[in-house]
């Protein structure tokens, strides 16, 4: 099977994943190239498999505004990668409890969120694992309605337009360059509407967990 037929069928196969599962996404990497990689970026200072762990952890997103300071991430902000999906989920807080929304591009089936990724060998079996991390920016006026709670409220991920893809993959982009990209996406061109209370709970393969519910 090609790289490119095992993405697809990633996509295909799984209508939700979880970061804390550390689950194999398709990627874009800044060499044009599509690639399978793990959700939880492992910096490439990273000495022992036991620190790997830890780090894949709370490395699963990445805060666009300390990207660049940050030990975890300045390393690997020149390895810029688009992770394509067909949407993502929030939970909005609400006096009735927690809502789970889907939220989506309204004229694209497919949008890539932007990422930074890794390729890290373990010490003791010279394996190597390719990693990533999916940047974090302020939301907009709809995300922002909806990821009203939890520890980081009012965050959306960094969304890389079509028209922007090759520039953002572009190794040569200074720091001033890059943080263009990292401006909230248009809200005027997404959409959101609640799923089941409790998708993740549900198969991956589960039809419902993207259908559209009414709000309780």
């Amino acid at each position: 099977m090609s790289v490119i037929e095992m993405a697809q069928e990633i996509l295909d196969e799984q209508n939700k994943i979880t970061a804390f599962s550390h689950p194999d996404c398709a990627m874009v990497t800044n060499d044009e190239n599509i690639v399978i990689g793990k959700w939880g970026l492992i910096p490439k200072w990273t000495k022992t498999a036991a620190d790997a762990a830890k780090m894949r952890k709370i490395c699963l997103n990445a805060r666009s505004e300390t990207v660049f300071s940050k030990p975890a991430f300045r390393g690997s902000v020149q390895q810029r990668c688009l992770i394509p999906v067909t949407g993502y989920f929030e939970f909005q807080h609400t006096a009735s409890g927690v809502i789970p929304y889907h939220i989506f591009l309204r004229n694209d089936e497919f949008f890539s969120l932007g990422g930074l990724f890794e390729n890290w060998q373990y010490p003791e079996t010279k394996e190597y694992i390719q990693t990533f991390t999916i940047l974090t920016t302020g939301a907009n006026a709809l995300c922002e309605k909806i990821h009203n709670g939890g520890k980081n409220p009012f965050r959306m991920p960094v969304i890389i337009g079509r028209e922007n893809e090759e520039k953002w993959l572009d190794k040569s982009l200074k720091e001033k360059d890059v943080v263009k990209f990292f401006e909230p996406f248009e809200d005027d061109k997404m959409d959101a509407y609640p799923v089941v209370r409790d998708f993740l709970k549900r198969s991956a393969k589960d039809m419902a967990v993207v259908e559209r519910v009414a709000p309780m």
